[in-house]
């Protein structure tokens, strides 16, 4: 694959869980695809992806089941 920020060969795609949100809003996403670059370091997201993140951030309720994990606070 393409970087599409660098242009060089060898971007893979892989998948990420992501948390948007603190406290009682966190959601927290599984399996988002993100295409990350070797050579540039780069990680990014396709429009796509975005746009299916943004339906879950806005239906929530309906998009999600609830679990139940520790949290810890570093300090």
């Amino acid at each position: 694959m393409t970087c599409d920020v660098c242009g060089k060969e060898g971007a893979r795609l892989r998948f990420l869980t992501r948390s948007y949100g603190k406290g009682e809003s966190l959601l927290v996403i599984e399996d988002v695809p993100v295409i990350s670059c070797p050579h540039c370091g780069e990680r990014y997201m396709t429009a796509h992806t975005l746009d299916q993140i943004e339906r879950i951030k806005r239906s929530p309720q309906k998009l999600t089941t609830k679990r139940f994990v520790p949290v810890a606070v570093f300090k």
